[in-house]
């Protein structure tokens, strides 16, 4: 059997431009960027809670979708914010395509974005929390 210390330690994502992405996550998504080993290779580590996103270029990745449409039904992670509204709100004002499902069969109060590789993120709050 398999033990677990925590949910999960980290989600990592491949992007092709390094610059454009931490632009991405640490101003629009307002993610803590922290301090990266010396890999031999580019990326970025943000923190979210006790967890991190782990970013790595890789330009030829098989991982980053062509269609660059949103959606809800492929790949994503999910961060939970503490206020749909605002940020909904935060997100339009700097021109971010969303995809918004508040009354979600989840139960989640769902908005979904992209970076600029197509990344799929989810944020959501409980419905209750509307």
């Amino acid at each position: 059997m398999i033990q677990y210390e925590e949910l999960l330690h980290h989600v990592s994502l491949t992007v092709t431009d390094l610059e454009r992405a931490k632009h991405f996550y640490s101003e629009i998504l307002c993610l803590k960027e922290l301090e990266r080993p010396p890999f031999d290779f580019a990326g970025a580590w943000y923190k979210i809670g006790n967890q991190q996103l782990h970013l790595i270029v890789l330009p030829t990745s098989q991982t980053i979708r062509k269609e660059k449409h949103l959606s809800s039904r492929e790949g994503h992670f999910a961060l939970r914010i503490k206020s749909y509204n605002d940020t909904l709100y935060w997100l339009k004002q700097h021109g971010i395509a969303t995809l918004e499902k508040p009354h979600s069969a989840s139960g989640f109060a769902q908005i979904f974005c992209a970076d600029p590789d197509g990344n799929l993120i989810e944020l959501n709050v409980d419905q209750k929390d509307l």
